[in-house]
């Protein structure tokens, strides 16, 4: 069994091993997330519109 102390070392050097992205790689990457979550809820938004219109149509309900 690994000490506590030993594991954080290990912890530590793995760490430092990362390839962490630059400051611009994670805003181009948080901008991208945030784009497509705007359009996926836009596109689910228009699609529950339009099966609502289209229910509404076929059962005659405020048409």
């Amino acid at each position: 069994m690994t000490s506590p102390i030993e594991f954080i070392t290990q912890t530590r050097q793995e760490a430092s091993k990362v390839a962490w992205p630059s400051r611009k790689e994670t805003m181009i990457t948080t901008a991208m997330v945030f784009v497509m979550v705007i359009l996926a809820s836009l596109f689910l938004f228009f699609t529950d519109q339009i099966i609502a219109w289209v229910l509404r149509l076929v059962l005659g309900i405020g048409g």
